[in-house]
């Protein structure tokens, strides 16, 4: 079983991930290899985020390693909150206050279209690769559900009755952005 690092201190993720990739790789956090560090996130796009992230566990650890950066996209609001979606709210990543500033600044909006992206940044000796994933969906009028985290009970995919936060971890990792993008990165780590 091949050994990656997954470079993040969200365990909301971490355990997302596990599940997705369980089978086929032995999944290392930032802890299992002794990184405490508050790593950068400083770019203007996910892409640089993410290749950030996945560039300062190699550059210091030399681990193979890959890192994501995902943004919640609204079409009204211009495409906020975007790359600034954990911190939409204020620097204390609050997950309830991003929420409810996005319900606030669409209580009298029609337009509710929203889809999150999320981008991975891989590197595998040195070299990176990157993979997107999409889910178009709506911002509900208020909070569904209590599972899942971040935007996840205010956003409802395309063709779904129910929002992230009220699915099964299997059923809204088959459709998540997030989900997208690791069977990317899956299909592409099966054949190097």
């Amino acid at each position: 079983m091949r050994k990656l690092v997954f470079a993040t201190n969200n365990d909301h993720k971490l355990r997302e991930l596990k599940e997705i990739l369980s089978s086929e790789f032995e999944l290392l956090s930032l802890n299992d290899i002794g990184c405490t560090d508050d790593i950068p996130e400083t770019g203007t796009t996910l892409e640089v985020n993410a290749a950030q992230k996945s560039f300062y566990i190699w550059d210091k650890y030399g681990i193979n390693c890959f890192a994501d950066d995902t943004g919640l996209e609204i079409e009204a609001l211009g495409n906020e909150p975007g790359v600034y979606s954990a911190r939409y709210a204020g620097e204390g990543r609050n997950a309830t206050d991003n929420m409810l500033k996005v319900l606030e600044k669409l209580k009298n909006e029609i337009n509710r279209k929203a889809r999150f992206r999320c981008v991975i940044s891989l590197i595998i000796e040195g070299k990176e690769k990157q993979f997107e994933g999409i889910v178009e969906g709506m911002i509900l009028e208020e909070k569904h559900g209590a599972a899942g985290f971040g935007y996840d009970p205010i956003f409802m995919p395309d063709g779904f009755s129910q929002s992230f936060a009220e699915m099964s971890a299997v059923d809204k990792n088959q459709v998540s952005h997030r989900g997208r993008a690791v069977k990317k990165l899956v299909d592409y780590l099966k054949n190097i």
